[in-house]
């Protein structure tokens, strides 16, 4: 059953948006660590849904518990109390398997380097079994939509860093996993080639329509790339506010037109604001360290 619900749009007037089960739900996320004996709160009381076919971006201070999320959502941290449930899509993938849950795409280079790009692509889908053939094609698709075809056979120390991201990103999609998870992939590419792959993935998030969950320190990235973007406290990291952004920058986008037109600088302002005291905090706590 479809639910109505309300969002604010930029302007702060609340506009009516129609809801479907949400892909992902998290109730009551807490993580705790202990360092050398010493509890270290990272997030606290994590309420929050997921649409299917949403970009969700998740941006606060250094420290804040934003790849910690991540890392739950991946399966790669468990929480210390509270509950995650995923909507899964029953329906086969692009191998005619089930689909996987979830692919990442990490901010440090993680391709392989003995492998070429074209296998370095299909990893995963050898991973699941798929035959060779199969995986190849299929590899050979997301080669082309990375824009890549002339490097196919090229090992990594023959790429550049955008074009090293470029495969990763490929072989994220190339999975068909339900939920891409992204953790600040492009923050280590000089303005220029950012911004060419900020075009080049959402290209590529139109045509597939996947849940993407992206974790940036950019507020100029969330505005580009999200239907939402979530800001979270200092730690322990609780969600402070969440921003819709498909009121000013509806689908589809391009990354130059939302740069250059007024609404982002208010934009802009608006994120800023709600993340200055936090980014004050985290300073603040670091220092008397």
């Amino acid at each position: 059953m479809n639910i109505v619900s309300k969002v604010s749009s930029a302007s702060g007037i609340d506009v009516p948006m129609t809801k479907v089960r949400p892909k992902v739900r998290i109730r009551g996320a807490r993580k705790e660590f202990f360092v050398r004996g010493k509890k270290i709160e990272a997030l606290d009381a994590i309420n929050l849904d997921i649409q299917p076919g949403e970009f969700l971006c998740i941006v606060g201070p250094s420290g804040c518990g934003k790849t910690t999320l991540l890392r739950i959502l991946a399966g790669l941290e468990q929480m210390t109390s509270g509950r995650i449930s995923f909507d899964r899509d029953p329906s086969p993938g692009l191998t005619g398997r089930p689909r996987r849950l979830n692919s990442v795409v990490f901010q440090e280079q993680s391709i392989f380097p003995w492998m070429s790009v074209q296998k370095n692509i299909a990893f995963g889908l050898k991973a699941q079994g798929v035959p060779r053939a199969r995986r190849f094609a299929i590899a050979d698709e997301f080669i082309d939509k990375v824009k890549l075809s002339q490097f196919r056979d090229a090992y990594p120390y023959q790429l550049s860093g955008g074009m090293k991201q470029r495969v990763s990103i490929a072989r994220a999609f190339a999975s068909d996993p339900e939920i891409l998870l992204m953790d600040e992939p492009f923050a280590a590419l000089d303005e220029q080639t950012k911004i060419v792959l900020q075009a080049e993935l959402l290209r590529i998030w139109e045509s597939t329509g996947k849940t993407v969950v992206y974790v940036t320190h950019s507020i100029d990235e969330a505005i580009v790339l999200a239907d939402r973007v979530l800001i979270m406290t200092n730690r322990p990291g609780r969600i402070k506010d969440v921003i819709d952004m498909r009121q000013c920058f509806p689908r589809p986008r391009q990354v130059e037109a939302i740069k250059s037109s007024a609404d982002y600088g208010a934009m802009f302002g608006r994120i800023w604001a709600a993340l200055r005291d936090e980014v004050a905090a985290h300073e603040r706590e670091a220092n008397a360290r």
